[in-house]
C-alpha cells in the first residue's frame, strides 16, 4: 500500500499514472532517448537560439545553446541554465521548451549547458563543463550585451545540484561572482537513499524520483571518486564544510520530493552563514510537479520563481 499517495495534491494525479522510469545500466540509452530528455518534437523556440562551443578548462569544448531574445538594451542580465536528468540523462535541447519564454519575460540571455553525462564522464567532468560555460559567458558578456555583474546560475533536480556546485567552485577558485543561485528541488546529497542517508522521512521519494534511482545517478557520477578531499562539496554540495561568501539563493522543493530534507538542510546552513536565502516548500508536491500544467501548485511555483528572478536579476 502506498505510504504517501493520500498526501499528493489531487491535481497531480496524472503524474502518478505515468509509467515508471526504469533506470538501469541496460536501459540508460532508452531513457536518454526519451523526448523529455532530448527536447525532440518541440515547436520552434519563441526567440533566436544559436549553438556555440566554450573552450574546456579541463576537458573538451562544451556545447552551449544561447537563447538571445531581441533587445535594444546595452546591458542585460543573464542566466546560465543547467538541465536535470539525474546526472545521467538530459540535454540542453530539452530546455527549449520553456527557457525562451523565460528569456523574453525577463529581458535576459539564457545560456543552456550541454555538460557531459555520467557514467561515461564521472566527477568532476560535468562540474568542469559548467564552470567552463560560466567563464565563457562572462568573457563574452560585451558581445552578448550582458552585464557580467548580473549573471545567475539556475538548475532543476540534478541541474540544481550542479548549479550549487558551480557556486562553490567559483568561490573556491576565485572566479567571477554570481548575482544569485536558483535551485529548483536540487540534488545535493549523495547519501540520500543509501545506508549512509541521514534522513528518515517516511513520506518522501515514493514517486517519480526514488531512492533507488537517486543512488543510480550518484554512483554513476562518483565513479572512483571518494568524497573526502577539498572537492567533496563540488561533488555533493551538502558535504561542503564552508558555505560562507556564496551568492543569494532561491530554493524551491516539494513536501513529498525525495530531495526535501537535503534541500532544507542546505538552506538552513546558508541562512546560518548570513546568505540571503528564500525557501519554498509546496505541500502535496512530488518531484517535477510543474509537469502538470494549469495546476494551482504549478501556478504558485511559477509566480514565486518569477518574483525571485526579477529580484536577483535586477
Amino acid at each position: 500500500m502506498s505510504r504517501s499517495r493520500r498526501l499528493v495534491d489531487p491535481e497531480l494525479a496524472p503524474m502518478l499514472e505515468m509509467p515508471p522510469l526504469d533506470l538501469q545500466p541496460e536501459t540508460l540509452a532508452d531513457v536518454r532517448a526519451h523526448p523529455i530528455f532530448t527536447g525532440a518534437d518541440l515547436p520552434p523556440p519563441l526567440c533566436p537560439v544559436r549553438e556555440v562551443f566554450a573552450p574546456g578548462e579541463h576537458g573538451p569544448e562544451v556545447r552551449l545553446l544561447v537563447i538571445d531574445p531581441p533587445s535594444s538594451a546595452a546591458s542585460r542580465p543573464a542566466i546560465l541554465y543547467i538541465h536535470g536528468g539525474g546526472m545521467v540523462a538530459g540535454t540542453a535541447g530539452s530546455t527549449l521548451e520553456d527557457k525562451p519564454k523565460l528569456a523574453l519575460e525577463h529581458g535576459c540571455v539564457v545560456v543552456s549547458v550541454d555538460y557531459r553525462l555520467a557514467p561515461e564522464t564521472p566527477f568532476p567532468g560535468p562540474q568542469e563543463d559548467n564552470y567552463a560555460a560560466l567563464l565563457w559567458l562572462v568573457a563574452n558578456a560585451e558581445e552578448l550585451g550582458v552585464d557580467p555583474s548580473r549573471v545567475i546560475v539556475m538548475g532543476a533536480s540534478a541541474g540544481g545540484g550542479l548549479a550549487a556546485s558551480l557556486a562553490l567552485m567559483l568561490r573556491d577558485r576565485g572566479g567571477p561572482q554570481l548575482a544569485g543561485q536558483v535551485l529548483i528541488y536540487p540534488m545535493l546529497d549523495w547519501r540520500t537513499g543509501s545506508d549512509a542517508c541521514p534522513y528518515r522521512n517516511r513520506h518522501t521519494g515514493e514517486f517519480i524520483w526514488t531512492r533507488e534511482k537517486n543512488q543510480f545517478g550518484w554512483e554513476a557520477l562518483r565513479g572512483n571518486y571518494r568524497p573526502d578531499d577539498h572537492r567533496k562539496g563540488w561533488f555533493s554540495p551538502v558535504l561542503a564544510e564552508d558555505l560562507s561568501n556564496l551568492p543569494p539563493a532561491y530554493i524551491a522543493t516539494g513536501a513529498l520530493d525525495l530531495f526535501l530534507d537535503e534541500d532544507l538542510a542546505y538552506a538552513r546552513r546558508l541562512i546560518d552563514e548570513g546568505i540571503p536565502t528564500e525557501v519554498h516548500v509546496y505541500p502535496g508536491a512530488i518531484h517535477g510537479f510543474e509537469a502538470v500544467p494549469g495546476t494551482r501548485l504549478a501556478g504558485q511555483a511559477a509566480a514565486d520563481l518569477d518574483r525571485a528572478l526579477r529580484r536577483l536579476l535586477a
